[in-house]
């Protein structure tokens, strides 16, 4: 019987270990990785789902198909991934390249009839499991800073079968690791009105004391009642300063575990409810992401696990109890944080609720609409994650909504009623977010439906009804009229909308549509004569650029090549 449990326990190790295949998928670049994103670190509204790779601060590294396969998706687009390509492989899993300059000639030559054929530089398709195999140490693509990206890298990841991301270290990437994560703050929470740190009721911030061997204690701490705490934490790597997001977050009462978030794998759907996991009030006001070691009501993240009693622990008079933190990266360095806790019975101290008039329920079972004078705003069920009041008035046409410091898991619904407005003015008008110091104007996605204007968004704030007259700027960049372009590799334009922005834009040479590629970052459009799409001697460039409530601007020239 002992020799089966062995065999036993030592099989389930070894099938745990094995899970994840180890020798199938290589690096995708032929340089150490080095990263500046890890997985599920913690982004804005979303966890990161890949690798971050650095590529030297440059553009143009070769990009390694990691493992043999098919391409099974092509995806252009101006925000997001920029150039990104997807390849299945025979094990049923998916790789993932973002941010890429260009594709492989092949792939380049079958995305580019793509584009010339829809006449849109944005496209995404889905080739069959024939048109394009790929083998492993294929070149498939060259590394780039397209779409969202802040910077020269390649995003790289592993997907499941059923299009959740897994950690690709999971598979035996290997990144260079011996430092331990770190931990910049910690914060304790009450859970109700009846419990208290430190004789308040609030949110409070506890004081580290960093030990020398890395880890972590704070001033023991008086509390009753339920309590939970939240810590801002990092994780460095050897051959980069950035800060890193962690790998394994635990918490325990006196030795027993009462809370796990295991940065494994997750899927798209849940991602949102990174803004349920960290405090968000916390991130929107100091810009520092507190996350937090307990489940509040509608967190479905899948990552959490192990948990007792929500991961909030009864604090109860004349106790002492040792709450610890563990913080783990990928390579198992561990920190730990202490946080002694003496229960003591207390009594908070009464605030007067004063109470706005302006102030609105929002229920989560419930559809609320609140209106006032022109504007209207539709909460459906389930858009808040719990019961709250918020402030809402309107103001002339600026509509105070809260301050942005709520998370909300689906988007709620603008209404502005223009009628009020002349017919040749209604057309100019869009929804913006005022946004920062200067409160500037920001479009939000606006459709008109009659005498209504409609946005939806999943930011409180304030919003206004603006009015956009003015055409977007379009500038040749790197040629004039009558020039000579024979020795030039590509035509180069820059295009700008400086309140509603650009919405779409189309250039013809002699009336033929011609692919110009679109970087928002820098404004520029550009076309690569190596498409041979231009064939003639005598050229005549038509460009023209539309903002997003309809203003439009022609660019045209004349330009020759042999």
């Amino acid at each position: 019987m002992k020799t089966y449990l062995i065999f036993f326990l030592l099989s389930s190790a070894l099938y745990s270990q094995s899970e994840y295949p180890q020798d199938y998928f290589r690096n995708p670049l032929d340089i150490t990785p080095i990263l500046s994103g890890t997985f599920a670190e913690l982004r804005s509204n979303h966890f990161h789902s890949g690798l971050d790779i650095k590529t030297q601060r440059k553009t143009g590294l070769k990009v390694y198909a990691s493992a043999k396969g098919y391409v099974s998706r092509i995806k252009v687009s101006h925000f997001g991934y920029g150039k990104a390509l997807y390849i299945t492989h025979p094990n049923g899993y998916t790789s993932v390249y973002g941010h890429l300059k260009k594709f492989s000639p092949k792939i380049e030559a079958y995305i580019k009839d793509c584009q010339y054929e829809k006449e849109s530089f944005e496209v995404e398709v889905f080739p069959n499991t024939t048109e394009l195999q790929i083998e492993t140490d294929e070149v498939v693509a060259y590394s780039g800073n397209t779409g969202g990206s802040g910077g020269p890298h390649l995003h790289f990841e592993i997907r499941d079968n059923a299009e959740r991301p897994i950690n690709p270290m999971l598979f035996g990437i290997n990144v260079k690791d011996s430092k331990k994560p770190y931990i910049s703050a910690v914060y304790a929470y009450p859970k109700n009105e009846n419990s208290l740190i430190n004789g308040k009721n609030k949110r409070i911030p506890l004081r580290l004391i960093p030990n020398k061997n890395g880890n972590y204690d704070v001033e023991k701490i008086t509390a009753y009642g339920e309590i939970g705490f939240g810590v801002v934490s990092y994780d460095k790597q050897d051959l980069a300063p950035n800060n890193n997001g962690v790998s394994n977050i635990s918490s325990y009462l006196n030795g027993n575990k009462v809370f796990e978030m295991d940065f494994k794998r997750f899927s798209f759907t849940e991602t949102k409810h990174l803004n349920r996991y960290i405090d968000f009030q916390l991130w929107k006001t100091k810009k520092t992401r507190s996350q937090k070691l307990f489940v509040e009501e509608n967190n479905p993240l899948s990552m959490i696990k192990n948990v007792v009693d929500r991961g909030y622990i009864k604090v109860e008079d004349s106790t002492s109890s040792i709450y610890k933190v563990e913080i783990k990266d990928f390579k198992s360095n561990t920190t730990t944080l202490n946080i002694p806790i003496k229960g003591k019975l207390q009594e908070a101290k009464k605030v007067e609720d004063i109470g706005n008039p302006e102030q609105r329920l929002i229920k989560t079972t419930e559809t609320t609409v609140l209106k006032d004078h022109i504007a209207s705003v539709t909460f459906y069920p389930n858009t808040v994650y719990e019961d709250i009041l918020i402030d809402f008035n309107v103001s002339c046409d600026t509509l105070n909504l809260h301050k942005d410091e709520v998370p909300v898991q689906k988007n709620f619904v603008i209404n502005y009623d223009i009628s009020k407005y002349k017919e040749i003015d209604k057309s100019k008008l869009f929804i913006a977010r005022l946004y920062g110091y200067y409160k500037k104007p920001s479009y939000v996605g606006t459709k008109r439906k009659g005498d209504t204007l409609v946005a939806r968004t999943k930011t409180f704030g304030q919003y206004i009804l603006a009015t956009d007259t003015v055409s977007p700027k379009i500038k040749a960049v790197n040629f004039t009229d009558k020039k000579w372009m024979s020795k030039y590799r590509y035509l180069k334009l820059k295009i700008s909308d400086e309140l509603s922005g650009v919405s779409k834009y189309r250039a013809t040479v002699n009336g033929k549509w011609i692919l110009m590629e679109y970087d928002y970052k820098t404004n520029m459009l550009v076309h690569d004569f190596n498409d041979s799409v231009i064939t003639d001697t005598e050229n005549n460039l038509k460009v023209i650029v539309t903002d997003n409530v309809g203003n439009s601007s022609t660019f045209e020239t004349t330009f020759y090549r042999k």
